[in-house]
């Protein structure tokens, strides 16, 4: 089933823009990872966060899900020196977030006071792949996928 709703329910309609990405092929786990660094943020800061993080200049801190992680040189705003480099996550972010920023500008909003009041992923529908049959018998493989949801507030 295609997620249709957003998670948050209570919000101001007339100072908020929203978006949706259904069935990214996208890690749950780095895109919680990703929310945790970015909700709360402006959006431009956030974007330019995101773009280092794709040109690998800046690694994504992993807070949560580090384990048998290798450590990174520099330091993370205070947290583990844990992190990765997700391209393919950050990419479908940086969509979403020019996404948002379309819809906050067709509603009227001034897209450059926009801040991150809510984002939240969950596990998307897994799509079936199988193995050649002759490699060691045929075999079930499930395929990723992620359902992104962002909130966006004019600020003051």
């Amino acid at each position: 089933m295609v997620k249709q709703n957003y998670q948050i329910q209570k919000i101001r309609q007339s100072r908020t823009a929203k978006a949706i990405a259904k069935n990214q092929p996208i890690s749950l786990k780095y895109s919680t990872e990703i929310i945790a660094n970015i909700k709360g943020m402006r959006i431009d800061k956030a974007m330019e966060f995101l773009e280092r993080i794709r040109n690998m200049e800046e690694y994504l801190p992993l807070r949560k899900y580090n384990k048998k992680v290798g450590h990174r040189k520099g330091e993370a705003k205070g947290f583990a020196k844990a992190g990765r480099y997700p391209i393919r996550a950050v990419t479908t972010f940086l969509g979403l977030l020019e996404g948002v920023r379309a819809n906050a500008d067709y509603k009227g909003l001034d897209s450059d006071n926009l801040i991150i009041t809510h984002m939240f992923a969950s596990q998307g529908f897994q799509r079936l792949s199988y193995q050649a049959k002759g490699k060691i018998s045929g075999k079930k493989r499930k395929k990723k996928s992620t359902h992104l949801e962002i909130v966006v507030t004019e600020g003051k």
